[in-house]
């Protein structure tokens, strides 16, 4: 102890304790000094407890960002599983298009990212969840709707429903019909998933979104039918920083998504 004071005296300049052969005392400088190292060392008591509660997930916050059609369908029942096992873990999500989920992640905005599989890029890492395939969405009345399969052929024929642009699920749709069927005419537009069920169900129109959000569509008044001719499919799944360590509530949710990515197969 004496050479640690002695050497924060070095440091600040001046002496601290007064020492005499019968006793120790305070100089007015270390009477100055001992309400402030009371409450430094009050605040890291604090502070490791603090980070303790955080490592064993008796507290902490943790940013997921997600596309729609996963954030509206999918993600609720993990954040159950993730909740019941961390109560004291609060989650923020980001309902995002596709390409802002992998703006946040890669600008570090949210530690994990839900969506399409990106083209390559060394700086994210990518955990498939499952390979999803678009589906038709018609209304209940559609002569389409009774149908056990469409072909794009035949649902080009109605007028067409799509997210706009940058949408990821837009754009794949229009690179992967325009080889067969040219480009993609749109009759409406919509930024929300929800509105565009709602206008199918209403006749508006028919659409083609990702198969995940069939219960959605279903509960919104639609019917939902196998998409062929082509038959387009596109991986879903986890991604995070490559060169990043999770922290560790990060962690608990990434391994609550997989493991609900599987058992939902």
């Amino acid at each position: 102890m004496s050479l640690t004071v002695k050497s924060l005296e070095e440091d600040l300049g001046g002496q601290l304790l007064t020492c005499t052969t019968r006793n120790v005392g305070l100089t007015p400088e270390g009477e100055t000094l001992l309400p402030l190292a009371r409450q430094l060392l009050a605040d890291w008591d604090n502070t490791e407890e603090l980070l303790r509660q955080r490592f064993t997930l008796q507290t902490g916050w943790v940013s997921v960002a997600a596309m729609p059609s996963f954030a509206g369908n999918r993600l609720p029942a993990a954040l159950k599983v993730f909740r019941g096992r961390y109560p004291r873990v609060n989650v923020a999500v980001h309902d995002v298009i596709n390409e802002q989920v992998l703006e946040m992640v890669r600008h570090r905005r949210v530690e994990l990212g839900i969506g399409f599989e990106p083209e390559s890029n060394n700086a994210l890492s990518f955990t498939p969840f499952y390979r999803d395939r678009f589906v038709a969405v018609v209304s209940k009345d559609s002569p389409l709707a009774g149908l056990g399969e469409v072909s794009w052929a035949e649902l080009l024929g109605e007028d067409f429903i799509a997210l706009q642009r940058p949408s990821a699920v837009r754009l794949l749709l229009e690179q992967a019909i325009e080889p067969m069927h040219g480009k993609l005419a749109v009759a409406f537009e919509s930024h929300q998933l929800s509105t565009i069920g709602r206008m199918v169900a209403n006749g508006l129109g028919v659409s083609a979104v990702p198969s995940l959000c069939i219960g959605q569509m279903q509960e919104l008044g639609a019917c939902c039918i196998a998409l062929v001719g082509p038959r387009i499919e596109r991986r879903i799944g986890l991604m995070m920083l490559a060169d990043h360590k999770l922290s560790a509530a990060a962690q608990a949710l990434r391994e609550v998504l997989i493991e609900d990515a599987r058992n939902s197969r």
